[in-house]
């Protein structure tokens, strides 16, 4: 019962903490942003440990965040490996490719009116299709490895990126337009110097959406069929083997893989983009 106590004692502090922090004289300062998160998580860690030790939850039900970190420590290795093969070999791998391709063929749409009608309405419907109906063919096809792996992240990123992209490269007045075509510009010039810069908020929006989408796939791709390494088979086996303190570890890496990955691509976008009214503040 203590622990029950503690919980709800500490939860309660943070909470009048993390409001005098958000609404006091310091709010808005760059302190200020990063103590409220900051202090948020070691909320939920803090609470989530308390209770379940208090409540005296089995591990296989869920276990304690300080036997998750013993599991973090004591398989590092093992982790390492995993985290090779799912984020870096396949879903990094996948997401160069797919993005790489879909601003390729969205550059060509632009281009053509005809690929417009007749590509995006098909991407739509590919789009819509079910991943856990496609990973299994896509692993038959590409074998057990982390190509299959890459293939399903480059079919998730795909058209995402691609409708971001050509939305993006559209994002442009007819009085912008018609001033390229005063100074005579070619359509490689007026994609270069005016399409282009006004689209790379459209387009980092959709290379941040593909962030995510691309380790989900590889980790998800890896249940239907994989080496004895990867993520995804680490789950799907401790799960079977009741082994929740590895699979929660390999959810944190897998956790603060993505979001530091979504973290370097917003870095990126806030250098590039840094004109836009969105970087602003």
């Amino acid at each position: 019962m203590g622990w029950v106590i503690f919980a709800v004692a500490f939860w309660l502090f943070t909470w009048f903490l993390n409001a005098w922090i958000a609404n006091g004289p310091q709010a808005g300062t760059r302190a200020a942003k990063l103590a409220v998160p900051v202090i948020f998580g070691v909320t939920v860690i803090v609470v989530w440990e308390a209770l379940v030790r208090g409540l005296d939850v089995p591990g296989v039900i869920l276990p304690p965040p300080s036997a998750i970190w013993v599991k973090l420590i004591s398989a590092t290795d093992i982790l390492w490996e995993d985290f090779v093969q799912t984020f870096v070999k396949g879903a990094l791998s996948g997401y160069i490719i797919g993005c790489g391709a879909a601003f390729v063929t969205a550059v060509l749409i632009d281009r053509s009116p005809f690929l417009q009608r007749g590509l995006l309405p098909v991407g739509n419907f590919v789009a819509a299709l079910p991943i856990i109906g496609t990973a299994p063919i896509l692993v038959m096809w590409f074998g057990f490895d982390w190509q299959s792996k890459s293939a399903v992240v480059v079919v998730m990123v795909f058209f995402p990126m691609l409708v971001n992209t050509v939305q993006g490269l559209a994002d442009t007045t007819a009085m912008q337009r018609d001033l390229m075509h005063t100074y005579s510009a070619s359509y490689t010039q007026a994609l270069l110097k005016l399409r282009l810069p006004a689209a790379m908020p459209a387009i980092f929006n959709g290379l941040k959406i593909a962030t995510t989408l691309a380790l989900i796939g590889a980790i998800v791709a890896e249940f239907f069929g994989s080496p004895i390494k990867g993520m995804g088979f680490r789950i799907s086996t401790e799960v079977g083997r009741l082994g929740l303190d590895m699979v929660w570890a390999e959810i944190t890496v897998a956790a603060l893989a993505g979001s530091a990955f979504y973290g370097i691509v917003a870095m990126i976008e806030k250098g590039v983009t840094f004109w836009h009214p969105s970087q602003r503040g």
